[in-house]
């Protein structure tokens, strides 16, 4: 998780980071998407094993989802605001949006996951 959130972080550093293709904008976004859904995943991992190890039982599902994704879409804030401090980027509301997708549908997956299992 912490190594996801650094690459994020590098990305995130690197000026003008374009792929050179036609499709360049698309293929950026589904990346947005991509970045935080696998974020958000191991978010859940994560905190599931600690707590597991601290309270010996697994954590309330609800409250481990929500927090994950609190905690998920505040590092995609955080990530647009380190953005502006770099020539050539720019923090953008938007891509917290469509960041906001890929966490949305990992918590929808691991919720289900729990439920329908």
């Amino acid at each position: 998780m912490v190594l996801w959130s650094g690459l994020i972080f590098i990305l995130s550093s690197i000026p003008r980071l374009e792929s050179g293709l036609e499709q360049d904008f698309i293929l950026r976004k589904l990346a947005h998407i991509f970045e935080y859904f696998v974020l958000t995943w191991l978010l859940y991992f994560a905190f599931s094993n600690h707590y597991l190890q601290t309270n010996k039982k697994h954590p309330p599902h609800r409250q481990a989802l929500f927090f994950v994704l609190l905690l998920a879409v505040f590092y995609a804030l955080s990530d647009e605001f380190h953005q502006t401090f770099v020539l050539g980027r720019s923090g953008n509301l938007r891509d917290v949006a469509i960041d906001s997708v890929g966490i949305l549908v990992a918590t929808l997956l691991l919720y289900w996951r729990r439920v329908f299992k």
